[in-house]
């Protein structure tokens, strides 16, 4: 279904709206055009301020990492330091990644834990700098007091409404003169500024950016929504960087899917979040097609040629793969869109406002104010930096 543009958090069944709404037009906009949009649907609720905010919180982290190159002997060591003294507690079992050895925590000095090594007649294994060590669960004694009380802060997150405008303006004479194909002059130009103010507004999704200085927007700065990749910070990916793996191609950059499995992986492993749409512009998307290549295969009645992924499924989500003229080239944007909603401002999705005319014409303006909510960055991810060619 194409995106209106409107709440249906009051609208019922019917979708009753002002005269001047353009409802009536909506339905001849392309829904290639807006397909991210198209996929995310239509609100449930709207913004009820130009500055929109929502909450966020998180678990108690059960992850830190060894901070310690100083061993004595890394297989038998107690003492050894973390980034993050606090997340542990005594009484906690801890493993390292890929050891099979489980140590028992008996003390704590700021970033200092104490261990016993090889508990419950496990091995015990070398230890190494920046190494991840996991809490597996903490263990009480029988009759003990309660343990300090630990707990997270919410987070207020925010982003900006952005005003799309556009004039229309009719002759008397373009309004009474018969049209060829057209019914009305004026519904004809309010639908074609439309479709100009959605493609805008996926655009600006993608990739807007809020003002560096009084985002909120003043008579002399205007308010801009902050889009959907500028958002993300934690999970940004790059060919051949950080262990990421490099790609295909003599330049070693061209997207595989053993680059999005790792993209998946690392998001579901950081947030526990299952990423359920791959947008991506055209010239990736034919890279996506191309993980099947090898595997296609036909029949001698086949008359069609199908070479294309809509869905792609890993152990780390089911896919829908989004083309978007709007994607830039060289990057993959990887969203949970349960986490991700589109809103008007209360009163302000996209409606035609006529204004007083000077002469002899209809004057008006199509108008609409919408922000975009992106709730747990960490939820999504980008991959960038990838070859165009």
């Amino acid at each position: 279904m194409s995106f209106t543009g409107k709440a249906t958090y009051s609208a019922g069944t019917t979708l009753p709206e002002l005269a001047e709404d353009v409802a009536d037009v909506i339905g001849i906009v392309s829904p290639f055009e807006t397909p991210l949009l198209d996929h995310l649907g239509d609100p449930v609720r709207p913004a009820t301020s130009t500055i929109h905010e929502w909450i966020e919180d998180e678990l108690l982290p059960n992850t830190d990492t060894i901070n310690d190159a100083t061993y004595g002997d890394p297989s038998t060591d107690t003492t050894f330091v973390v980034d993050h003294g606090d997340r542990f507690r005594v009484g906690d079992q801890v493993q390292v990644v890929n050891s099979r050895e489980v140590m028992l925590v008996t003390g704590i000095s700021t970033n200092t834990l104490t261990v016993t090594r090889g508990y419950g007649g496990t091995t015990a294994e070398a230890l190494g700098d920046n190494v991840v060590v996991r809490i597996l669960g903490n263990a009480a004694i029988e009759g003990d007091d309660r343990p300090a009380t630990r707990f997270t802060n919410r987070v207020r997150k925010q982003n900006y409404t952005q005003i799309f405008t556009s004039a229309v303006e009719v002759s008397g004479s373009q309004l009474a003169a018969a049209q060829l194909a057209l019914a009305d002059e004026l519904d004809y130009q309010k639908a074609e500024r439309l479709r100009e103010m959605l493609r805008d507004l996926e655009n600006c999704v993608l990739n807007g950016v809020a003002a560096g200085s009084s985002p909120q927007g003043s008579t002399t700065v205007r308010r801009t929504m902050r889009g959907l990749i500028p958002a993300i910070t934690t999970n940004v990916f790059a060919p051949g960087v950080g262990g990421f793996p490099i790609g295909a191609g003599s330049n070693d950059d061209q997207l595989t899917e053993e680059q999005v499995n790792a993209a998946l992986r690392s998001i579901w492993e950081a947030s526990s979040a299952r990423v359920d749409t791959i947008v991506v512009n055209g010239f990736q998307k034919r890279r996506i097609n191309s993980f099947i290549t090898s595997g296609r295969s036909y029949s001698g009645s086949d008359t069609r040629f199908r070479d294309q992924v809509a869905v792609y499924e890993s152990d780390f989500g089911v896919c829908r793969v989004i083309l978007s003229r709007w994607m830039p080239t060289n990057a993959a944007l990887l969203l949970d869109s349960s986490r991700v909603r589109v809103l008007p401002l209360s009163g302000r999705s996209f409606h035609f406002k006529k204004l007083a005319a000077t002469g002899d014409s209809e004057v008006g303006m199509v108008v609409g104010e919408y922000t975009v909510e992106m709730r747990n960055e960490a939820a999504h991810g980008l991959i960038h930096e990838l070859a165009i060619a």
